[in-house]
């Protein structure tokens, strides 16, 4: 194969790729011009076009961050720079076969990860799948999701949308320029986990995003998936104290170095206890006109079918990081509990996880009750809540539960947060994921199921067989060592919640 069968051309000048692996790998694409300078949280701006052949065989920066933590998926390695907006393009042909095209939205709170994370580009969704894989970089933390223009008056017009915003502007590139690596421009899925789930909730309700992808994968979605303008304000206010800045400090602000910049993040994520995610999208009024579930239950995203699903035990990934979790007793359940219903309600919903535990004979001490609680607090009940508005609105609302448990710790991780991700991409680390001919199948599963949704917006497929709509009869795909559709699963959980009254719910993705 010689050179000029990896070069192709785009809108913005001529790529040269790479064939790795049965695939035409294209890595560090820009597809906007870089967000420094002046245009530091400035919405994105078109790609400035090149001369010649550019190179495409190496990943572009990753935005500025911590590093993740988990096997498959550091960071810690990856060149980091404002100048990070940058895609990979994965395909099977450069050719005219028109095939499906995936866009992986990544997670980390919005405030980790990247496009070129190892689990999501060295699997073989692709190739399996024949279909286009693209995945995105988009600005993270406070570049990306703080809202300074109320409080500089304008002076620095951040919606706290411009993440959002470079992840359309990332579609906008896939629309215009995807036909030339052999996928088609009319059957576009989105697909994310966690924050990215999150980011697909309210790209579904972004007037810049419509028309730009026609289906849509959430992997556990969290909470409403963007904050008030008011309670945003009050996040920007404490970044600004706690970076010795003043909101008329417009060059300060430009200037402000990116090492100075991770600090105050981290520090104003303490001081207003807002976990791993201190900004998070805006509900401005303008790109993000409301909050994303009221406009979803309200019809928004009916255009466009949409497969949503979480883990069984989302919780044990964020537990595993305070080990005092597992040595709560009585008292501190309820405590803990009382932060979340109203008292009348804390011991009745304690109550009836503990009873639903013991019933399927799982272990039912106040850690595991407190954890399934949290889980379906956090992810299950945002997904349901989305499940049943698609179902309402749209063409399509699939629902699926992953209940395949990590050996890792000892089995303390359970079914938890972000375990799905490597089975989806045929990419799954032994010692978090598991491995054998229980894992290989569960892996075929859910890339069939994902790839025939985003061929033809059902889920259903061969492996699996068919997969009604959430809203016949609460249908939910179980994936586990044996895949199987089953209706109203864990129903006593989800029924408890119509009838409690919430006193907080929680945000942090």
């Amino acid at each position: 194969m010689g050179i000029r069968d990896r070069i192709v051309g785009t809108r913005s000048g001529r790529l040269e790729g790479a064939f790795e692996k049965n695939l035409y790998a294209f890595r560090g694409i820009p597809y906007a011009a870089p967000p420094i300078g002046e245009l530091r949280w400035m919405p994105p701006r078109p790609v400035q076009p090149w001369q010649g052949v550019r190179p495409a065989k190496a990943y572009g920066a990753i935005a500025p961050q911590e590093a993740e933590v988990l096997p498959g998926l550091q960071t810690e390695d990856e060149p980091q720079s404002e100048d990070s907006l940058f895609l990979n393009v994965f395909t099977p042909g450069l050719d005219n076969e028109r095939r499906p095209v995936m866009v992986w939205i990544h997670g980390g709170a919005f405030s980790m990860g990247s496009g070129s994370t190892q689990m999501y580009t060295t699997g073989n969704l692709a190739s399996n799948g024949n279909i286009v894989l693209v995945t995105i970089n988009y600005r993270l933390g406070v570049l990306g999701f703080l809202n300074l223009n109320e409080v500089t008056h304008g002076g620095i017009p951040s919606t706290g949308n411009e993440g959002l915003l470079d992840q359309v502007a990332a579609l906008k590139w896939v629309k215009a320029n995807i036909a030339a690596f052999g996928g088609d421009p009319g059957n576009i899925t989105i697909f994310g986990e966690s924050a990215g789930a999150m980011s697909i909730g309210c790209l579904l309700n972004l007037p810049e995003a419509r028309g730009l992808f026609q289906k849509a994968i959430m992997e556990s979605p969290v909470g409403e998936m963007a904050r008030p303008l008011d309670a945003s304000l009050r996040i920007t206010g404490e970044f600004l104290k706690v970076a010795g800045l003043t909101a008329t400090d417009i060059s300060g602000l430009r200037a402000l170095p990116v090492e100075k910049l991770l600090w105050a993040q981290q520090k104003t994520a303490i001081v207003m206890e807002q976990g791993a995610a201190p900004v998070v999208p805006v509900a401005d009024g303008f790109v993000l006109p409301k909050m994303p579930m009221e406009s979803l239950e309200a019809g928004m995203g009916s255009r466009v079918p949409t497969l949503i699903g979480s883990n069984l035990e989302e919780d044990k990934f964020f537990a595993m990081m305070n080990p005092e979790n597992y040595r709560i007793d009585e008292d501190g359940l309820r405590r803990m509990v009382s932060k979340y219903v109203a008292a009348q309600d804390v011991t009745r919903l304690i109550n009836v996880y503990r009873g639903a535990k013991v019933r399927r004979g799982e272990p039912a001490t106040p850690f595991e009750v407190l954890s399934a609680i949290n889980t379906d607090l956090m992810f299950r009940k945002t997904a349901l809540r989305i499940a049943e508005a698609q179902c309402r609105y749209a063409p399509g609302g699939y629902n699926y539960l992953f209940a395949w448990k990590s050996p890792a710790a000892g089995g303390k991780l359970g079914a938890c947060h972000v375990l799905e991700i490597g089975f989806v991409f045929g990419n799954y680390n032994p010692s978090l994921n598991g491995s054998g001919p229980e894992a290989d199948r569960l892996s075929a599963n859910m890339q069939d199921a994902w790839v025939t949704f985003a061929r033809t917006g059902n889920p259903g497929c061969k492996s699996l067989g068919e997969w009604p709509r959430y809203g016949d009869g609460r249908s939910t795909m179980i994936f586990d060592r044996n895949s199987r559709l089953e209706k109203a699963v864990y129903e006593q959980e989800r029924e408890i919640w119509e009838t409690v009254t919430e006193l907080k719910y929680s945000n942090m993705p």
